[in-house]
């Protein structure tokens, strides 16, 4: 019995690597635009001090897509973009885990990782933690924003284009992300054109302040917004800002404040009122539309 515990075991995690090693595109042609100075290479820690393993020192922007099974797909893609503070990415619990759970419900996913600033040493959640009170991490954070935000439009555009060969619906690409990728992901939900425009937006626990949100336009995307009451950070106030702008303007938006959950509590299970979000979210998908064949 242990023997095919083990064996069970071993096939599970060929299997997740096999899913996790589909094709992983690179998001520009050459060097990603506003940083072809940068000469570092992206590096991973598995264990870290926020339980999860993160990926950091992103310079080449890529996509990693997961697939549904065969005959699965619904056509719906979506950008999953993961949070980390502007220095990491925190790769399973907002990025990879996602998208495997979004893709057993038949939707296509693409795992962004978008340029960050780099970290000073080999682990980039001390950078991140320093930065709330260090000047010079706060600037180096700054000045990544917009490279990210970019990608994440980049993102959109470079699937639209090839809809086709990836197998999935043009006018039914959105983008979600957690944290700083809520920032990319909300973004997106502004000054957009028609290659780069999400079909629907997903910010979870977004740093997303009021000077950071645009215009919404007459033909702005639907929302689903979700954050914890007792987020540390203190963005629940930028997802209810968020939504107000866009229930304002009339567009279509949906709002979760749990009371607990925290921030950063991803698709992992905490056996708090934030584990419903995910299950929320495939409803919403469905009453857009965005999980029917």
């Amino acid at each position: 019995m242990r023997i095919n515990n083990f064996l069970a075991t071993v096939l599970l995690a060929c299997m997740i690597h096999v899913v996790e090693a589909q094709e992983v595109i690179k998001l520009y042609e050459g060097k990603a635009p506003g940083s072809e100075s940068w000469t570092w290479s992206e590096a991973y820690i598995e264990k870290t001090a926020w339980n999860t393993p993160v990926v950091y020192n992103v310079s080449e922007p890529s996509l990693t897509v997961i697939k549904p099974e065969v005959g699965k797909a619904n056509g719906t893609a979506v950008v999953i973009c993961p949070g980390g503070g502007f220095f990491a990415l925190s790769i399973e619990n907002e990025g990879l885990g996602v998208a495997r759970w979004l893709a057993s419900k038949g939707v296509t996913c693409f795992v962004l990782k978008y340029r960050l600033a780099k970290a000073s040493g080999d682990d980039p959640i001390k950078d991140f933690n320093a930065s709330f009170s260090d000047k010079d991490l706060q600037a180096k954070q700054l000045a990544s924003v917009p490279m990210a935000i970019a990608d994440g439009k980049q993102a959109i555009a470079y699937v639209r284009k090839n809809a086709t060969r990836l197998g999935v619906d043009p006018n039914k690409i959105g983008i979600m992300g957690f944290s700083a990728g809520g920032t990319v992901a909300g973004s997106a939900g502004f000054g957009y054109n028609p290659e780069n425009k999400p079909d629907f937006v997903a910010p979870i626990y977004a740093f997303l302040p009021p000077e950071m949100q645009g215009t919404v336009a007459a033909d702005a995307p639907p929302m689903f917004i979700a954050v914890a009451s007792d987020d540390q950070i203190g963005l629940q106030t930028h997802s209810v800002a968020l939504y107000t702008k866009w229930n304002n303007a009339k567009k279509s938006a949906e709002l979760h404040v749990y009371n607990k959950g925290g921030h950063g509590f991803g698709i992992r299970k905490q056996q708090q009122p934030s584990d419903a979000w995910a299950d929320q979210f495939a409803v919403w998908m469905e009453y857009q539309g965005l999980m029917k064949k």
